[in-house]
């Protein structure tokens, strides 16, 4: 019998020209920076793209554990440590305006 739940619908198909290789830096105490390295689907290095660094850190509320994330705009992990802060900070910001609008 077919089924309308959305959880039936999903497309799992892998986007082949979309891959990345992930690495991970912590300072293991707040920092977490993740580094997107284009692949292609052989695993190889996909030179035509520009890898990715993204931001991560978790902090605790009363309601428990908020996940904050964002893109940064860096060329190298250099870069992307310093505009850590930063990014973090705007999308507590964010987060904490999103909270305000619920009460």
């Amino acid at each position: 019998m077919p089924s309308n739940d959305p959880q039936h619908t999903i497309d799992f198909t892998v986007d082949r020209n979309n891959l990345y290789r992930e690495e991970s830096f912590t300072d293991v105490k707040v920092a977490a920076i993740r580094r997107l390295t284009p692949v292609k689907p052989d695993g190889s290095d996909d030179e035509s793209r520009d890898f990715i660094f993204m931001a991560q850190t978790q902090l605790m509320s009363p309601s428990g554990p908020v996940l904050l994330q964002s893109i940064l705009d860096a060329g190298n992990l250099e870069q992307a440590m310093e505009r850590f802060p930063k990014a973090m900070q705007k999308e507590m910001d964010r987060a904490m305006a999103e909270e305000k609008k619920k009460e």
